[in-house]
């Protein structure tokens, strides 16, 4: 299968890639559902790596036509000469679809990645993905953590098209003379971000999926920064004894304080997640010099912030 792709668009993906300092030498797994978006990012990387790709397919056996889904993304692959591999989660897919289906399908990505040597993992996540998800999280309330919306980075997961956009993608596998596959569940719009894309179809908006980029990016760097601080000052104002963690919180930024605040509540139950409003009720507590409690731990405030496990209640 001889594909000819634009060079100007081959010229940005190879940018992408420089920027996100991938090995010349790395083997790099390429998740792919045999959608437009994924077999433009095949395509793109059998060109940019060549011999360096390896794809897989995760069936995650939710409707009837995905074993044939893979079996078509196979012969794809067969046709260009890279090796393929089909995941399927060894256990029935249940509770939360979506959230489960995604820690399904990164665990098995993951696993294949180490099976087949590969440094890397790279997703097809793109431009109108981003811009999606900022307004997604925007409509939430989200902060500064959330607004950063989809990383281009996380470990050793890479997306390299979040400067593409879906109609570049589209044209690319058009050109390729391939028929992506067409799920649909892309249609069913009781999911958030379908409901939201097709929000920004049929609506006369001003959001632009690049200024979009712009923003998360912003925004991402605005969040390793406030992580960087973070971690200096829990050198300087975080201590623990057998029994409590305290943190001196004068003359801390409300933000920093947030940080510092979910860094001590895990020190004494790592498993905690707060956010949201659960984290902007307790933190306006502690700094009014009230105590609160969050999952197990007491929290003490005032200009020294005190937090100890509560002691277990009597029936």
């Amino acid at each position: 299968m001889q594909v000819t792709l634009d060079p100007a668009l081959l010229d940005r993906f190879n940018g992408a890639l420089n920027a996100l300092h991938v090995s010349g030498s790395a083997r790099i797994l390429c998740a792919v559902s045999g959608g437009p978006d994924s077999l433009a990012l095949l395509l793109l990387l059998h060109e940019a790596m060549p011999g360096r790709v390896v794809a897989a397919t995760v069936d995650h056996r939710l409707r009837s036509e995905s074993a044939e889904e893979a079996q078509y993304v196979q012969r794809i692959c067969q046709g260009m000469h890279v090796p393929h591999v089909i995941l399927s989660p060894a256990e029935k897919i249940s509770g939360n679809i979506q959230s489960a289906a995604r820690t399904a399908r990164y665990t098995l990505l993951a696993q294949a990645a180490q099976q087949h040597d590969c440094g890397y993992i790279a997703t097809a996540h793109h431009a109108d993905d981003q811009l999606e998800t900022v307004l997604m999280r925007l409509s939430r309330g989200s902060g500064v953590d959330g607004l950063s919306a989809i990383r281009s980075t996380n470990g050793n997961i890479l997306r390299p098209l979040l400067g593409f956009t879906k109609d570049e993608l589209i044209a690319i596998c058009t050109n390729a003379g391939l028929d992506p596959v067409k799920d649909p569940s892309n249609e069913n719009s009781d999911f958030e971000r379908v409901a939201m894309r097709n929000w920004l179809a049929s609506t006369a908006h001003p959001f632009r999926a690049d200024r979009a980029a712009r923003t998360a990016n912003a925004l991402a760097d605005a969040s390793e920064a406030l992580n960087w601080m973070t971690e200096l000052l829990t050198q300087e104002r975080v201590q623990r004894d057998t029994d409590a963690v305290m943190c001196d919180m004068r003359a801390v930024p409300r933000e920093i304080q947030r940080r510092l605040l979910i860094y001590c509540l895990r020190l004494l139950q790592a498993d905690l997640a707060p956010r949201g409003e659960a984290i902007d009720r307790l933190l306006l507590e502690l700094s009014e010099g009230r105590t609160a409690s969050m999952g197990q731990i007491k929290c003490e405030g005032g200009e020294h912030w005190r937090f100890t496990i509560a002691p277990a209640r009597r029936n």
